[in-house]
Formats: structure tokens, sequence, C-alpha cells
């Protein structure tokens, strides 16, 4: 881990419908990656610092700067917990490093909160048929409601939902195979199932940790 000194990609994942395992002929495939600013430009006259970066081109990729990455991380964002389980692209050994301190950025409350906020926002996308894309919103609705309430239950979620007991109904779903009745019901289902599991789920976090890592990353970024 020696000192760098141009921005550096140390995590990629997959995501998106190639990763949930729904993927049709022709799917776009969609990346999530983390890169590394080195520390001594944050302390350059003019620096603007650019916590996030969106590029779309053959493939669409979303890539975060490390620390507001974990700031996010620590405010449980579902995009960023996924990005932490998501199948790995490419990685370096500070990515997996950083993909090890999953279990520590996240509390159940902080979760729980920011997935059914999530959840509701796609939602009112269904309801309001946003993009004439209701079955995409449908479909994510119920995908990361589900994941919610296995991060609940086991610390941990899947990505490749298609294997999971929920899978085909997603599936159905995106395929606009559905009622919008049934997905309302299956919804309030998960959305009580996330209630009763946080109220069990005693996992805690530890910023400490993360915090160090940060700062360990930060000095041996610095140029």
């Amino acid at each position: 881990m020696g000192q760098i000194v141009a921005d550096r990609t140390i995590l990629k994942v997959l995501v998106g419908s190639q990763a949930h395992g729904l993927a049709e002929p022709g799917s776009d495939a969609d990346y999530r990656s983390v890169f590394v600013i080195p520390t001594e430009d944050m302390f350059r006259l003019g620096f603007k610092y650019q916590g996030v970066r969106m590029t779309k081109e053959a493939a669409d990729e979303t890539a975060w700067e490390v620390g507001q990455f974990l700031l996010l991380g620590t405010q449980c964002h579902p995009l960023i917990l996924e990005t932490f389980v998501a199948p790995i692209v490419a990685m370096d050994e500070w990515g997996a490093e950083l993909r090890q301190l999953f279990p520590h950025v996240w509390s159940p409350q902080t979760a729980y909160d920011a997935f059914i906020n999530y959840c509701e926002n796609q939602r009112r996308k269904m309801l309001d048929k946003k993009d004439e894309r209701p079955a995409k919103y449908a479909a994510a609705y119920l995908r990361v409601l589900y994941n919610l309430c296995e991060l609940l239950e086991r610390e941990t979620f899947s990505t490749h939902i298609a294997e999971t007991p929920i899978g085909e109904t997603i599936r159905k779903i995106k395929e606009g195979r559905y009622r919008l009745g049934e997905v309302i019901d299956l919804g309030e289902y998960w959305t009580q199932e996330a209630r009763r599991r946080l109220a069990l789920c005693a996992h805690q976090s530890n910023l400490r940790l993360v915090d160090d890592f940060l700062i360990r990353l930060r000095k041996a970024f610095l140029a």
C-alpha cells in the first residue's frame, strides 16, 4: 500500500438486473465504484470535493469518493449497502478491506429508516407511472423491502434476488405480469415483516473501525 499520486478506483461492482439475475436480452450492465482522491490534493487552493461521479456510456456507472461512500454507508443508503455485497468486477487490497467494513457501517434503526424511505419513493413512482415504467419501480419497491428484511434477520442480503423466495414474483412484476393491488399488498406484508425483524435485531455498528480505516487510507494516499 504505497503512496498514490492519482485518483484510483479501489472497488468496482456489478449492479442492476445483471446482478439481480433478472436481465433480459439486451439489458445494459450497470456498475458502481469507489475511488480515492490523493490526500495532498485536498489541501490545494481551490480544491472542490467531488463526492460522486456519474457516467453514461456503453454502461452506466456511479462512482463515489471513499469518504462520501462511507458517510452514506453509515446513513445506510440502500444503494451504498448493496455496493458492499454486490458481485465484484475489480478490487484492490483497499477495496477488499472496504468490503470488510460492511458489518460495521450499518445499524438496524438507521437501515430500517433509510430503506423504508427509499421504498416509499419507489412506491410513489410506481403509482405515478413515472417514465411510463411502473413495473420497474414496483420491482425495486419489493426487492429493497425484501433486502431490508434479510439484512435485519441475517445481517446481510442477497444481490442475486432471482434465487430468493421472492425472485419469481419480482421477475413477473418486471415483465408487467402483475396487479397493482398485489404489489401494494406484498409491500405492506414485507413492511410489517421488517418492523417485526427490527424489534429482534441486536446488530450494532462500529464507526470507530470505519474512522480508523479512513484515516489509514488518507495517510497512505498522501503523495
